[in-house]
């Protein structure tokens, strides 16, 4: 989705679900400024990588060993990095049927709208890789999985510029 968002300009996230500081996502925490409550969303947005990656794996899986592989990252097999995008949009619909940070987009983000973008650092791998395995677990409460996805959490996603994506993208 990186990869497309630079060649595209613009990127269209699955199925227009985004994470932000909502009024339902203030009202949960009895205390917090933007920027504490900001990280709480981008948490949200992080795990939820981690079900995209999930899926992907999973359609991998399912896939088997296909001989037209065309859009593979090269050599280097699949990348197990959670990724999270901060955008600056307008036209966000609150959805407090789903979570408390969950909105709506109505259209994709153009590039410019991106403030910033945070990836998993490589020693983050080999937990993000567990957790992908166990995502669904955890969402159904297994607190062993909830263990290990705790493990890839208390990774910190490293911050880069927009600008700076490309070059990213390059070294993944």
């Amino acid at each position: 989705m990186l990869r497309d968002l630079v060649a595209d300009r613009e990127i269209r996230v699955i199925n227009d679900t985004a994470f932000a500081v909502t009024p339902a996502l203030r009202e949960a925490y009895a205390s917090g400024d933007d920027d504490e409550l900001a990280e709480v969303a981008m948490g949200e947005a992080a795990r939820a990588s981690l079900r995209l990656l999930a899926e992907d794996q999973a359609a991998a899986d399912n896939d088997g060993d296909s001989a037209d592989d065309s859009d593979a990252t090269p050599a280097r097999g699949p990348v197990f990095r959670r990724a999270v995008i901060a955008a600056d949009v307008d036209d966000a619909t609150l959805r407090p049927d789903l979570d408390d940070a969950v909105v709506r987009l109505s259209s994709a983000i153009p590039y410019d709208r991106i403030a910033s973008v945070h990836v998993d650092l490589a020693e983050a791998e080999p937990e993000v890789a567990k957790a992908v395995d166990v995502i669904d677990a955890a969402d159904m409460g297994d607190p062993d999985a909830e263990f290990v996805l705790g493990d890839a959490e208390d990774h910190q996603l490293a911050w880069y510029a927009a600008q700076e994506l490309p070059f990213l993208l390059d070294l993944l």
